[in-house]
């Protein structure tokens, strides 16, 4: 029994190698080739992509070009696709040393995951019975960009903590849960989620915390002066949150259906950043001794709004109704990070580096939640008969609104339990000794997986600005500036 117990200590508390010269080549180099042959054998154009367009037009009676799905949806796959590269990337550089990593490795597994996105959501949603392949458009593209925000997301729990084929690993399994989530909720249960409250942002929010509790850290405190950010790093992650914030109206309105469903949800998206901008800046004042404000919630509680009205963004909310959902996130959002967090990290062992337990696990339950009753209190002297059945896409159904709600509260538990349990199940995986992950020491350090300019290789005094997870400490007890010296 001591020897089992010996063995089991071994594996999940083994040194730390991080030399990732073999297995990262070898996961980049075999899975972008296993990608090239998957493609060949299954993926080709759809109808609205492929050269035989003028035929599809003839036979469809369509007179213009202009009608094609591209003109509709291109604009909007453009801002998800910044928010997706720039937005979540530059959102994370706020660690003092760990900007190259931020970037690049949500570039590295936003790229893997695009592709793997398009097959595993090709094989349940595009399917052609008629001959097995996958037909995609620019439609698809968007649902991949959505597939790989849930990865993304998942990251920030892990920040710092991680081995780039560690991400690549999430990301494979994260991609292949979503896609299932994601069909169960919108084919089987026929929940309406146009901007992934459920499938994108509580899936990918539980999803990340459950795999960081399980690769829980017990002396991450050695890595503490790497641990935070510096000025100029905030100075780059709120450039992230305003790319973010700017084109969150498209990310909810991307898929809405045409016309007032895409038109109403960026309106909704763009009342509700609003508000929770102003009652982030609020909070964050008010809960300052000297009323001052904290970077951390306003690169992040100030998203909040867009991320709790993804799944009621198309509905008859309301102009005021999208401005409660605002004002109400950025409350919420910014008590997680001055309450939740440390509460988190102390008493239930989640190591939550970028907070998304409060941008996108919290708020993307309470848009469940909204979206459920929005649904449920539907009427035809709201939305009218034909209105009704378009946005809920009730036609050919004897589903009653209050029912929809029901199904719309089902698809928030179905994301949840999918995000816990498959974030278990992953995490299990990457705590086995295969992976390159960094000693407790080495965390939130670019310079274990980077080549860094000749002038960054040692580490000088750093100014310590602040850090996402610390308690705050009361004013009376500081000097009267917010910085302090560190030595290496």
């Amino acid at each position: 029994m001591g020897n089992c117990q010996v063995c089991c200590k071994n594996l999940w508390y083994h040194s730390k190698n991080t030399d990732v010269r073999i297995s990262l080549p070898a996961v980049c180099f075999v899975w972008q080739i296993a990608m090239i042959i998957l493609f060949g054998v299954f993926v080709r154009y759809n109808e609205e992509s492929d050269s035989h367009w003028s035929d599809y037009k003839k036979e469809h009676n369509i007179t213009s070009d202009s009608e094609n799905d591209f003109y509709f949806r291109y604009p909007s796959f453009q801002d998800v696709h910044v928010m997706i590269f720039v937005g979540f990337g530059f959102l994370m550089t706020f660690l003092k040393r760990y900007s190259f990593s931020a970037v690049g490795f949500n570039f590295l597994i936003a790229a893997f995951g695009i592709q793997w996105a398009l097959l595993m959501q090709g094989w349940f949603h595009s399917l052609d019975p008629t001959d097995g392949t996958i037909k995609i458009g620019v439609e698809n593209i968007i649902n991949a960009d959505f597939c790989v925000a849930s990865c993304l997301i998942a990251f920030g729990a892990c920040l710092g903590k991680t081995s780039p084929v560690q991400l690549m690993v999430m990301t494979l399994f994260g991609v292949t849960l979503f896609a299932v989530e994601e069909y169960i909720i919108l084919e089987l249960l026929h929940a309406k989620d146009a901007g992934g409250s459920m499938t994108i942002h509580t899936f990918g929010g539980y999803f990340g915390l459950t795999i960081s509790w399980i690769l829980y850290r017990p002396n991450l405190h050695q890595s503490k002066r790497l641990h935070g950010s510096v000025y100029h790093s905030d100075i780059f992650a709120i450039i992230g949150t305003l790319f973010l914030w700017m084109f969150w109206p498209s990310f909810n309105s991307a898929i809405a259906n045409h016309g007032d469903g895409q038109h109403r949800a960026a309106i909704n998206t763009y009342l509700a950043l609003a508000a929770s901008v102003v009652t982030s800046y609020a909070i964050s004042s008010l809960s300052a001794k000297k009323g001052k404000l904290d970077m951390v919630h306003i690169q992040n509680a100030t998203l909040a709004g867009g991320v709790a009205l993804g799944t009621a963004s198309e509905f008859m909310i309301t102009p005021y109704g999208s401005l409660i959902v605002g004002f109400c996130c950025g409350i919420l959002s910014t008590f997680g990070y001055l309450v939740l967090s440390p509460f988190m990290e102390k008493h239930l062992k989640i190591q939550d580096t970028c907070g998304i337990h409060n941008l996108h696990a919290m708020p993307g339950l309470l848009g469940g939640v909204v979206g459920a009753i929005t649904a449920a209190t539907a009427s035809t002297s709201v939305y009218g008969s034909e209105g009704l059945k378009n946005v809920f896409e009730l036609v050919g159904t004897k589903r009653t609104p209050g029912a929809q709600g029901g199904y719309q509260a089902a698809g928030v538990a179905v994301a949840l339990a999918f995000g816990i349990v498959g974030g278990a199940i992953v995490g299990m995986i990457l705590r086995l000794p295969l992976w390159g992950d960094p000693a407790d020491d080495n965390c939130f350090d670019d310079e274990v997986y980077w080549e860094l300019p000749e002038d960054e290789e040692s580490i000088p005094p750093i100014l310590e600005y602040k850090n996402h997870m610390d308690i705050k400490i009361p004013d009376a007890c500081v000097s009267e500036s917010n910085f302090s010296v560190e030595q290496s």
